[in-house]
């Protein structure tokens, strides 16, 4: 396993993730599609995440399925969705076409997240999700460059080598309180992956001691962390990203809700 083939100098913490289980585990969605966890056919599973900061340089979306950045950015309030997207999205385009040459890049939907402030029911705001999850397939990835673009040009790019990646930050840092993990895509096997039909498809994941978690501790506002959740080429390069949040054992127990941006974006490739 190529560029993090050992673990062992790496910190870690110990923590619960959850998984899908049971002999129904491919059945609908749960009664509720904003939960994060499925009653009765999901469990925690205590797991090793590692600190993958000594070894940021050595990653690769087409490898391990993730990336870190230092990406400062001009917003000045991710909780104003014209702002971000008048600033932000540009400025995510910009980064995705960077990053991993693609000739364009679309965003299409942006979340942000904060327990506190969904609670409180704040309109826009969600919280994190810890049921272990990749948020596309080989039928909903498709399905997203159709509903975000014209339909000729939508045609024409599903025909080419497109990916959709999600574009993670803090709104603000350190994040201390239910960090985000996410799966090195090589330990992953295909039967792990299980469709769940929600808004739209997408792969919930069976659990496997052979899967390997990593994480960026203490993220800061000017770090973002690109994951690729589906990747149309078929070639060996990784597709799909395990990922969810967590709760950290070592987190202060005054630490401050999560406050967090995700945006969605669709890469496209000359090749």
């Amino acid at each position: 396993m190529a560029g993090i083939d050992s673990v062992e100098n790496l910190d870690h913490v110990e923590a619960p993730l959850l998984y899908l289980v049971g002999a129904d585990r491919a059945a609908g969605p749960p009664p509720n599609p904003s939960a994060s966890d499925w009653p009765g056919r999901s469990a925690f599973y205590q797991t090793a995440i590692y600190d993958a900061r000594p070894i940021a340089d050595r990653l690769s979306l087409d490898i391990q399925g993730f990336v870190l950045f230092r990406e400062p950015t001009t917003v000045a309030n991710f909780y104003d969705p014209d702002g971000v997207r008048a600033v932000y999205y540009p400025e995510v385009e910009t980064l995705v076409k960077r990053v991993t040459g693609a000739t364009k890049a679309v965003v299409f939907a942006h979340d942000v997240r904060c327990a506190t402030r969904a609670r409180r029911g704040e309109a826009g705001v969600r919280e994190p999700v810890t049921a272990v999850h990749n948020d596309y397939t080989p039928k909903s990835g498709p399905q997203m460059v159709r509903e975000s673009l014209d339909p000729a040009e939508a045609e024409e790019r599903v025909k080419g080598r497109f990916a959709e990646l999600n574009v993670w930050r803090p709104i603000q840092g350190p994040v201390l309180s239910t960090p985000l993990a996410v799966c090195d895509a090589r330990s992953i096997e295909p039967k792990d992956f299980v469709p769940a039909d929600l808004k739209h498809e997408v792969f919930m994941v069976a659990h496997s001691d052979g899967h390997r978690w990593f994480y960026f501790a203490r993220m800061q506002t000017d770090e973002v962390l690109l994951i690729k959740c589906f990747d149309s080429a078929e070639d060996g390069r990784a597709r799909f990203t395990a990922h969810a949040a967590f709760t950290d054992p070592a987190a202060p127990p005054d630490a401050p809700a999560r406050e967090s941006i995700e945006v969605r974006v669709l890469a496209f490739f000359a090749e």
